[in-house]
C-alpha cells in the first residue's frame, strides 16, 4: 500500500506542483523542491492546511480563490461548504476529479453491500452542498435504482420509501431519526411486515451520529435496519465507510487517501491506538487537491485485524470528536457527542438543543429537549442528573413542547455558542 501511494503522490504533484498557484506557494514556504517530497515518508517536511487558509485564499481571489489547478474553463462541477461555522467555502472539480470521487463511493458501496440491485432513497435538498451528490451519482452509474427525494415534505417522503419498496437509505443521522418519527407519527411502523418496507441499510453523515453508540442505537432500532456510518468532506472528499462485518468504524480508501493520525498541539505522530487529529492527503482530486489538511475530526487507528479481511487502515469508533467543538464547562472539557451519547439514550426524546453561555468567567450549559409526546418535568430531571453522574458537571435541562425544535437536513444546529 506504502508503495502504491508513494506512486500516486509522484503522479499527483508532478502534475499540481507546476500548475496549482497555492500548492506550488506550499512549497516554497517550506524552503522545499518538488524533488524533496519522494514519497509518503516526505509528506511531513510540508505544512499542514486549513480551512481558514483555505477561506482566505478565496477571500483573496473571489469567487473561487488560486485553490485550483486548471483554468477555470477545465471545471464543471460548483458545491460548497455548509458554513455552519461561518463563511462557506467553495469547491470546483473536473470531470475527471469528479469520476474520481464516485468511484470512491462504488468502493464504499461495495463495503455497506450496496448493489446495482438495490433501490436507494436520497432525501436531501439537492442544493450547492456535496452532500449524497456524488453517492446519488455513483449509485447511478453501478446500476442502482436511485429514488431522488429533494424537494419533498418528510411525509411525501416516508410515502416515497415506501411507494418505490426503496432498500437503503442516505441522509444524516439526525434527519434519519427525523423520519422515522414522521412515520410514528403516520402509523407507519418502518419494519417487516408494512407494506413496502425494505430498508435493509440506512447510510449517514455529514454528523457524528452514526459513531456515536446511543443515537446508533436508536436510529437502528426505529428503522429495523443496519446502519452504516461514512465520512468525508466538501473539500476532500468520500474517504472512509464501515464494513458489514465490523460496525462502529470506518475504512479509509487508502488507495485514494493518505491520512496522517498527529497530537492536534504538537504536530507529533500519535502511536498505534491513541487519539489523535486526522490529517488527509487526497491523491485522486487532481483539479483541487488538499495536502496534509488538517480535518479537526479526532480519531483512532483500530490495531487489531478486521473481520473483513481489509488491510485498510480502520478508525475504531468512527469519529470521535472534533478539536474545534470541546467546550469547557466549569473545569470540564466534552465534546457535544459525549452528551448526544447521553441524551439519545431516553427513548421519550425527540430532538434537543444546546445553549453555551460563555459571556462569563463560568460557563453555563442550558439544554431544551423536545420529547416524542408531552411529558412531565420529570423527564428533565433524569436527564440533568444523567449528564451529572455521567459528563460531572451540571446543565440546566428543560422541556419545550413537541415539535417545536427545528428540524435539519444537511447539517444540524444544535449547539449554539454565546460568547
Amino acid at each position: 500500500m506504502h508503495a502504491y501511494q508513494d506512486e500516486r503522490l509522484a503522479e499527483l504533484l508532478d502534475e499540481v506542483v507546476p500548475r496549482n498557484r497555492f500548492v506550488a506557494e506550499r512549497f516554497r514556504q517550506a524552503g522545499l523542491s518538488r524533488s524533496d517530497i519522494r514519497g509518503v515518508g516526505d509528506l511531513r517536511k510540508l505544512p499542514t492546511t486549513t480551512k481558514e487558509e483555505l477561506l482566505a485564499r478565496q477571500d483573496l481571489a473571489p469567487p473561487y480563490g488560486d485553490l485550483f489547478t486548471y483554468p477555470r474553463e477545465r471545471y464543471t462541477r460548483l458545491h460548497q461548504t455548509s458554513g455552519t461555522q461561518g463563511k462557506p467555502l467553495r469547491w470546483l472539480d473536473t470531470p475527471q476529479s469528479w469520476d474520481w470521487m464516485l468511484e470512491c463511493w462504488r468502493k464504499m458501496f461495495a463495503m455497506a453491500g450496496v448493489t446495482a440491485t438495490d433501490r436507494i432513497l436520497f432525501p436531501f435538498s439537492f442544493g450547492p452542498f456535496l452532500g449524497f451528490w456524488t453517492a446519488f451519482e455513483a449509485a447511478g452509474r453501478m446500476g442502482a435504482l436511485c429514488l431522488p427525494a429533494g424537494g419533498l415534505s418528510t411525509q411525501a417522503r416516508v410515502r416515497m420509501l415506501l411507494d418505490h419498496e426503496a432498500t437503503v437509505v442516505c441522509c444524516t443521522p439526525t434527519y434519519a431519526m427525523h423520519l422515522a418519527l414522521a412515520a410514528q407519527e403516520q402509523g407507519i411502523a418502518l419494519q417487516a411486515g408494512t407494506p413496502g418496507f425494505n430498508v435493509r441499510a440506512v447510510i449517514v453523515a455529514g454528523e457524528p451520529g452514526g459513531s456515536i453508540p446511543a443515537t446508533r442505537t436508536r436510529l437502528e432500532a426505529s428503522w429495523h435496519a443496519r446502519v452504516f456510518d461514512h465520512s468525508g468532506l466538501t473539500e476532500v472528499g468520500p474517504m472512509a465507510m464501515e464494513c458489514r462485518e465490523n460496525p462502529s468504524g470506518l475504512h479509509v480508501l487508502e488507495e485514494d487517501y493518505i491520512v496522517e493520525i498527529v497530537d492536534p498541539q504538537t504536530g507529533e505522530p500519535t502511536t498505534i491506538g491513541e487519539i489523535g487529529e486526522m490529517l488527509v492527503t487526497n491523491l485522486g482530486r487532481v483539479g483541487g487537491p488538499v495536502l496534509r489538511y488538517r480535518t479537526r475530526d479526532l480519531v483512532r487507528v483500530d490495531p487489531n485485524p478486521c473481520p473483513c479481511g481489509r488491510k485498510l487502515m480502520r478508525l475504531q469508533g468512527g469519529i470521535l470528536g472534533r478539536t474545534d467543538d470541546m467546550i469547557p464547562i466549569r473545569g470540564n472539557n466534552f465534546y457535544p457527542g459525549a452528551l448526544e451519547n447521553v441524551v439519545r439514550r431516553f427513548a421519550e426524546v425527540a430532538e434537543y438543543r444546546v445553549e453555551v453561555d460563555a459571556s462569563s468567567p463560568l460557563a453555563e450549559l442550558k439544554i431544551e429537549v423536545e420529547p416524542t409526546t408531552p411529558q412531565s418535568a420529570e423527564l428533565a430531571y433524569r436527564i440533568a442528573a444523567a449528564i451529572r453522574d455521567e459528563l460531572f458537571f451540571r446543565a440546566e435541562v428543560t422541556l419545550t413542547p413537541p415539535g417545536s425544535l427545528p428540524r435539519h437536513e444537511m447539517k444540524s444546529r444544535r449547539v449554539i455558542r454565546k460568547r
